[in-house]
C-alpha cells in the first residue's frame, strides 16, 4: 500500500502542475457596450439620455460607451419632450443608473416617464433611469500595438 502511494504522489503533484497552466479565457480583452444613441418607444414612455457622467468622471455624451464587465454608475439627464410633462425645469435634474455590464452584451438606456398621475411644479418623480433593452452584441477591446 505504501508504495502505491509513493507513485500517485508524483502524477497528482504533476495533474496539479499542469491544471495550473491550463489555458484560461483572455478576461482583459472582454466588453460590453451601453448605448444611447437609439431612440426608445415612446409610445411606452420611455426617451433618450444625456450621459453627463461615468464612474463618477464628467464626460462628453457618446453614442456608444464601450466598457468593461462589471458595475458602471451612468449620471445621466432627461430628454422627455411629452406635452403633459408640467413640472418647472429645476424638477428636471439629472439622475444615476447602475449597469451591471457583462462582456458581449449591449444595454440601451433611457428615460422612463412616469405617467400615473400628472407631475407638476418641483416633483423630480416624474421620470426614473432605466435599461429599456438588452442584447447580445459581439464586443472585443482591440490589441495593443
Amino acid at each position: 500500500m505504501v508504495a502505491g502511494t509513493k507513485r500517485v504522489a508524483p502524477l497528482a503533484a504533476l495533474v496539479i502542475l499542469l491544471s495550473g497552466c491550463a489555458t484560461q479565457p483572455d478576461l482583459a480583452n472582454q466588453c460590453g457596450i451601453v448605448s444611447t444613441f437609439s431612440e426608445p418607444n415612446h409610445q411606452a414612455d420611455i426617451y433618450r439620455v444625456v450621459v453627463t457622467h461615468l464612474d463618477g468622471k464628467p464626460v462628453i455624451s457618446q453614442p456608444n460607451y464601450r466598457l468593461t464587465p462589471g458595475l458602471h454608475t451612468f449620471v445621466v439627464a432627461e430628454l422627455i419632450d411629452a406635452p403633459s410633462l408640467k413640472v418647472k425645469l429645476s424638477a428636471r435634474t439629472p439622475k444615476e443608473l447602475t449597469v451591471n455590464v457583462s462582456s458581449n452584451q449591449r444595454y440601451h438606456i433611457g428615460a422612463k416617464f412616469n405617467v400615473d398621475k400628472v407631475y407638476r411644479g418641483n416633483d423630480k418623480g416624474f421620470w426614473q433611469p432605466e435599461v429599456w433593452q438588452q442584447e447580445a452584441y459581439e464586443c472585443e477591446y482591440p490589441e495593443p500595438l
